[in-house]
């Protein structure tokens, strides 16, 4: 017999172990079998387990080991990024807190020897993290970005990419982290608002005829100003285009231009230009070919470009100084307090400067077109679909591509440079060497490039790269291109869309047949999670308390597509419940002797109770298993519960106890094997959504009758597929009609307070023979689960019954003696009248347009869910009122 309740904290990792020295992780080697394959969103080396990796590894899962079951060769292939400047981070603090030298002082090669022993100590937390959820990866195909063939598939690539001119070298503004001294991707920029001012300085012009005032939030960048920008129909300005301004401070001339970015509604309408630290400064100084003039270092300090004075000053020193200077020249015209966005590194927390610099750059331009072209051929399909709007929208306007860091964790640039400069771009050093012979006709020392690549370059390549590429492997030839890719919405510009470029650019085919967009998971309010409202929710703190089905089971459940998921640990404690109900229906079973019965056919059942739930079971898998074919996630979850809890647990063993419990033993012996072949098909389906308990149920009830026909661990077991003729109408009517009696009649107990220590009888006041000889037939069961009497077939309700219509069938339970009619018709009419007030309460809260714009996004949302729920209690009150009218 089961134990009394399952132990998550012994039988996972038991169970985990099992099915890892199985092999069930591994794709089958029948080459017969249809290739699926899922390639993980490689976690960083330095992560451990947030929530948001718990829902995207978790729908991973569930739709692994539901392909796995219907046969296919399905591999989920594992692996983590090598994250550049995490990682490199992680390590110097690691360093500076050990009070060792820092990363500059040891050099190069002693640093990255020191993080590839951090990564040895404790690079594969989240790996083993990801096995205490469950996680199905083929642990033996496991890669690392920085694995030598990856390594070789990101030099390829590079070399490829740059003699077809789509990698170059030029000077652009990118995002400069000074902290960490690299250009840093858009995706590690926070944009954070602040408060600010704008300083209003004048320039005087040339001539001496007059100033132009310019509005800044930056004036250190004026060092580096060369031109001043006004709007082309901006006629208080149109006589001094052309003509010259001297920049206080520096003294340099620079002319006054007429371009479209000045905007003449805001501020002065005048705009100073420094190309060299503003992105949309940059491009109005292409347009009217202006000096660049970087004013800064990497330390963010100002350099030799600028005045004596200012050398080696802080920015945010030489800001103070240069206001202080204009006010001296009587050139500061105004200081105007403002709130305005400023970009930070999210790591460093310091501000980010557009900085001009010498770095590598992809013509993404040209490799995104074939990838747009995948999506709107349906090659790739995006789910949801309105994703593929903000995939194309940023695929449309992409620009060049900054692939190189300034850091020493990575993927070393294949460039090498000769004496003069010349560079040669080879895969290995030999070649680079031998390249530059033949170019000076003599041996050349060759210093490689100091940079690394960006984190996303090799990342862009993982669905290719980790089956072996660019060796022709098998497992390139049978599992690319990927079938599913599952990902959040945050990546799809940083990694979907740059491994589509890849994919299709290296594979003549997307990585993806399909790109499903999970949801963001919010606290129980909506609100987002994060430490500083201390509303964080720790998966493995979840997992210790709930056990990983649990909270497998409430993720999945809620993961709609549509909305975003509102995590409480009462839904979590709900979905433990939902195990517990399952293991103790088991255990229902077990000791009513329930057990497969040798050459049982559901399809020849004969009580109308089995024949029903043999429908039923055969509706639930085909319904599960197109949900889970399509991503359905949560209408999967969500059927499974409704038919194991709901039907099964719920009605069918409380209609079958009296069977069980009944003389006639042909009907009890079939309800018998009808329940252990329906609890075998309810383990089978729910497997991929709540896997340690299924199995340790599977593995707890092998021996109950005859074998199955799969006798190893259930995740190796088939899937269900039942034939749509095992579906009874006949049955399905009787039994809903026994159902609608039972839970309308609880329904009517439930509004009226009738005590449940009150027996009435059921009475049938309108009804055809047949669904009063169904009736009649299951007063056993009516009597029990509805605590009447009996079950009465009579012409005329006596005064004081109660009716109600279920399925075309008029029904009366006669209550006057139990209860006070006239009592409970005033406590229901208190009670709507005050729901109605709450109602429009809430309702005209939810119509003042100012609220809903003004009030928190989670605020609007819990009034809106709160109309909802008093307006089905006020709809289900009137119609206990109603009732009580109509009693006779």
């Amino acid at each position: 017999m089961l134990e009394k309740s399952f132990d998550p904290k012994t039988a996972e990792p038991r169970l985990y172990k099992a099915w890892e020295e199985s092999g069930a992780f591994a794709p089958t080697d029948d080459p017969a079998a249809e290739p699926f394959s899922i390639v993980i969103p490689p976690p960083n080396v330095t992560g451990s387990l947030h929530i948001g990796h718990a829902l995207n590894n978790t729908l991973q899962d569930v739709l692994i080991r539901f392909e796995r079951m219907r046969g296919k060769a399905a591999l989920w292939l594992p692996g983590t990024d090598h994250a550049g400047i995490a990682t490199q981070m992680v390590v110097e603090r690691k360093l500076a807190a050990e009070g060792n030298i820092g990363r500059r002082e040891m050099g190069r090669e002693a640093f990255v020897d020191k993080i590839w022993e951090w990564k040895a100590e404790s690079g594969g937390t989240i790996v083993n993290q990801l096995r205490r959820l469950g996680a199905s990866c083929d642990w033996s195909r496991e890669r690392f970005t920085l694995d030598e063939g990856l390594s070789a598939a990101v030099r390829k690539v590079f070399v490829q990419l740059h003699r077809e001119g789509l990698i170059y070298r030029d000077k652009r503004l990118v995002n400069w982290d000074p902290q960490f001294q690299t250009a840093i991707s858009d995706l590690e920029v926070e944009q954070r608002e602040v408060d600010g001012h704008y300083w209003h300085f004048a320039y005087p012009l040339e001539d001496g005829s007059g100033e132009i005032v310019v509005a800044t939030t930056r004036p250190e960048t004026m060092l580096g100003d060369s031109a001043v920008a006004v709007h082309p129909d901006d006629e208080r300005y149109k006589h001094l285009v052309g003509k010259k301004v001297r920049l206080p401070i520096v003294g340099r001339l620079v002319p006054i231009v007429a371009d479209d970015y000045a905007d003449p509604e805001k501020g002065s309408g005048a705009v100073k230009i420094t190309p060299a630290h503003d992105f949309n400064d940059f491009m109005v100084g292409k347009r009217h070919d202006l000096p660049q003039i970087n004013i800064l270092d990497d330390f963010g300090k100002i350099n030799d470009s600028a005045p004596e004075a200012y050398v080696g000053l802080d920015r945010f020193v030489a800001r103070d100084k240069i206001v202080a200077e204009f006010e001296a020249l009587d050139l500061l015209r105004g200081i105007e307090k403002t709130r305005h966005v400023v970009p930070h590194g999210d790591r460093s927390g310091i501000v980010v400067e557009p900085y001009l610099t010498d770095q590598w750059w992809v013509n993404a331009e040209v490799l995104a077109r074939p990838a747009i072209a995948a999506v709107e051929s349906g090659e790739t399909a995006f789910v949801p679909k309105h994703w593929e709007k903000t995939y194309f929208e940023w695929m449309r306007n992409i620009q060049p591509w900054c692939i190189s860091r300034q850091l020493w964790w990575g993927h070393r640039i294949p460039a090498w440079f000769g004496p003069d400069g010349a560079c040669f771009v080879e895969e290995t050093e030999a070649a680079a060497l031998a390249a530059a012979r033949a170019h000076y006709g003599r041996d050349e020392p060759l210093k490689q490039d100091e940079d690394v690549l960006d984190t996303w370059f090799s990342s862009a390549l993982w669905p290719f790269s980790t089956l072996g590429w660019p060796d022709e492997t098998n497992d390139l030839a049978r599992f690319y291109p990927t079938h599913t890719l599952i990902t959040g919405f945050d990546i799809i510009f940083f990694w979907v869309a740059r491994m589509m470029m890849q994919g299709i650019h290296f594979m003549d085919a997307a990585p993806f047949k399909r790109v499903f967009i999970n949801a963001l998971v919010r606290d129980a309010s909506g609100a987002k999670m994060s430490k500083s409202k201390g509303n964080v929710l720790d998966p493995l703190d979840l997992v210790d308390e709930f056990g990983a089905d649990a909270l497998r089971f409430t993720l999945t459940a809620m993961s709609g597509a549509a909305r975003d998921i509102k995590l409480s640990r009462e839904r979590i404690e709900g979905y433990r419940n939902f195990g517990t109900k399952l293991w103790n229906a088991v255990n229902f079973a077990q000791r009513n002797g329930c057990a497969r019965a040798e050459g049982f056919d559901p399809a020849t059942t004969k009580v109308p109770l089995n024949r029903w739930l043999v429908g039923e079971t055969q509706r639930t898998a085909a319904a599960v298993t197109r949900a889970l074919a399509d991503c359905a996630f949560d209408e999967a979850a969500n059927g499974l519960y409704r038919f194991s809890w709901n039907l099964f647990c719920d009605w069918y063993v409380e209609l079958a106890k009296p069977i069980l419990n009944g003389t006639d033993e042909a009907a009890r012996d079939e309800t018998r094997a009808t329940a252990a072949w329906a609890l075998d098909v309810i383990l089978t389906l729910l497997h991929p959504v709540s896997p340690f308990l299924t199995e340790e149920l599977w593995s707890q009830t092998a021996d109950l009758g005859a074998p199955r026909a799969h006798k190893g661990l259930l995740i190796s077991a088939r899937w269900p597929d039942l034939p749509e003729r095992l579906a009874d109408a006949q049955a399905d009517a009787e039994i809903a009609l026994v159902i609608a009696a039972i839970s309308e009649g609880r329904s009517v107990r439930s509004a009226l307070n009738v005590p449940l220590s009150a027996k009435p009888p059921l009475l049938v006041v309108e009804a055809d023979a047949a669904q009063a000889a169904i009736l009649a037939a299951a007063s056993p069961q009516i009597s029990q689960m509805l605590r009447v009497s009996g079950v009465e077939t009579v012409a005329s309700a006596p005064a004081g019954s109660i009716p109600y219509v279920v399925e075309g069938v008029t029904l009366a339970l006669p209550v006057a003696e139990f209860i006070d009619l006239a009592v409970e018709k005033a406590r229901l009419t208190k009670e709507v009248a005050n729901l109605g007030a709450d109602i429009d309460r809430t309702a005209k809260k939810l119509g003042n347009a100012d609220f809903v714009a003004r009030a928190p996004e989670e605020v609007v949302e819990e009034n809106r869910e709160r109309l909802a729920e008093s307006q089905a209690a006020k709809a289900k009150l009137e119609a206990a009122l109603g009732r009580l009218g109509e009693a006779a």
